[in-house]
């Protein structure tokens, strides 16, 4: 059993390989098909994927590919920077806070070597929410560390600050023509109080609180608004009520004829889970983790889609009239697994295409993503 799985990773590994070949030599202002690219008449893609969850042995692969010497995460995401880069803009979830000196720690209380933000920026992401149940692992420190070593390496981020000013300013980033405003929200931070005096240290999810500052940050300019929230029952892959709830609520919010949050992201329970339209609004409930180590769920058992997840990729247009809203036109989703073995995210439908034994694991994803009907609704799984 050992062997097989050395093989499939090492065959993983040369598909990886031989993908990102292939898919380099196509990046200019045309999509793989020769039409011009979103950006290019006036619209843009974004591309945003799950949880970014640093286990031990995730941080114990980082300094192997290093060669012993600081971590090196930017082999991890080579299977998916050819998508990932070619997206107008690209948003991830940074769940855990960085840690210094070598003092690195993996579950239950997170503390991620500094270089996986570069290991992000290189593969093209141009922010991350931070807002997670791990927020406070590390307290005030661990959030300032985190948003320091982020800005360092350029890569924006939402849902913690450290400092007031921060906190009440939206994280506003350009996509093509559009300005589009990420919001990023947890549930929860695993027990750890806010610090003392910083109330606004990591946005917890309240509704109300939530279309506020959507209608803010239109207010101050966003064509765009999008929310990262990090919801939901762990191992669960149907969205459970509260998500629902929210999802409907968070949708239904309009000023004029024009909704207030233009797109929802979620992130937290491990596991694919569906993407579904509501109220004209696309919401993915949970787009798996896309980089952790080996998953246990609440029964002790490994469970193997705590290392599935899903790229989304949705391309906006703008609007015909000023003021309306810039629409949705193409919705789309690439399933994703962290090969364990290969220490690599690896695109399920690029392996596939290239003879990987990995159509059971791609078509459990799919049926996850598609179990609430978002196929009627335009929802497509990406070729590569």
């Amino acid at each position: 059993m050992i062997a097989r799985r050395q093989q499939v990773a090492l065959a993983l590994t040369a598909v990886l390989a031989a993908g990102a070949a292939c898919q380099a030599e196509a990046r200019d202002d045309t999509d793989p098909a020769g039409r011009p690219a979103p950006s290019a008449a006036g619209g843009f893609t974004l591309v945003a994927s799950g949880d970014v969850l640093p286990h031990s042995t995730i941080i114990d692969r980082a300094r192997f590919d290093a060669g012993g010497t600081g971590y090196d995460f930017r082999p991890m995401f080579s299977g998916v920077e050819p998508v990932v880069s070619r997206a107008d803009l690209a948003l991830c979830h940074m769940e855990t806070v960085y840690g210094e000196n070598g003092e690195y720690t993996g579950y239950p209380t997170f503390k991620s070597p500094p270089e996986v933000a570069t290991g992000l920026a290189a593969s093209g992401y141009d922010g991350c929410s931070t807002a997670s149940n791990h927020s406070l692992d590390d307290g005030a420190d661990g959030i300032r560390r985190t948003l320091d070593t982020l800005d360092r390496a350029g890569v924006r981020h939402a849902g913690s600050a450290r400092n007031e000013a921060e906190a009440r300013t939206a994280t506003v980033l350009p996509a093509g023509k559009a300005k589009v405003a990420h919001l990023a929200y947890t549930y929860g931070t695993n027990g750890f109080p806010l610090p003392p005096g910083q109330p606004w240290a990591v946005n917890l999810i309240d509704e109300q609180k939530i279309i506020a500052d959507a209608r803010a940050a239109r207010q101050s300019g966003a064509d765009v608004v999008v929310v990262s929230m990090h919801w939901g029952t762990e191992w669960q892959d149907a969205p459970d009520r509260r998500q629902q709830s929210l999802a409907r609520t968070l949708t239904a919010a309009r000023t004029g004829n024009r909704p207030d949050i233009d797109l929802i992201l979620g992130t937290h329970a491990h596991v694919p889970q569906a993407y579904e339209k509501v109220n004209g609004t696309w919401v993915v409930y949970g787009m798996g983790d896309q980089i952790a180590g080996a998953m246990f769920n609440h029964q002790g058992v490994q469970d193997p889609r705590g290392n599935q997840s899903t790229l989304a990729r949705f391309t906006f247009t703008p609007p015909a009239n000023p003021g309306a809203r810039w629409a949705v036109t193409k919705a789309e989703f690439i399933p994703q697994l962290f090969d364990i073995d290969a220490g690599r995210v690896v695109n399920l439908n690029e392996a596939l295409k290239n003879g990987a034994e990995v159509q059971g694991v791609r078509d459990q994803i799919r049926d996850a993503v598609l179990s609430r009907g978002a196929a009627k609704d335009g929802l497509v799984m990406s070729a590569p």
